[in-house]
């Protein structure tokens, strides 16, 4: 597992944020911040944990997204929120962390 960003909800729009339409979200990518913060924003039926919508998360790149997961609390699927990357949220001690699996050929920061 290696640390990869820090994901902040907000209920405001942030400059730069964009939307992924299959998820109800809006996202500024971490890339674009120098400490590699990541603003998310929520649409009001997005299919999300309250606890992902209203707490900050730590990401990380695991190598098996599925091994990963095994024997965690699995409170968001995997999903794609873009091409070459994988992601999953669990819950560790009422904190969400995100889980990602970059294919990293395709996947553009």
């Amino acid at each position: 597992m290696k640390y990869h960003h820090l994901g902040i909800p907000t209920t405001e729009p942030i400059d730069g944020e964009r939307f992924i339409p299959h998820l109800k979200m809006w996202v500024r990518n971490y890339s674009t911040s120098e400490f590699g913060i990541e603003w998310i924003r929520f649409e009001p039926d997005a299919d999300f944990p309250d606890l992902v919508k209203t707490i900050p998360h730590v990401a990380f790149e695991v190598e098996n997204l599925n091994e990963a997961l095994m024997g965690k609390k699995v409170i968001v699927e995997p999903n794609s929120p873009s091409p070459g990357l994988i992601v999953a949220m669990i819950e560790d001690n009422n904190a969400p962390v995100e889980l990602m699996q970059i294919d990293h050929d395709i996947f553009e920061e």
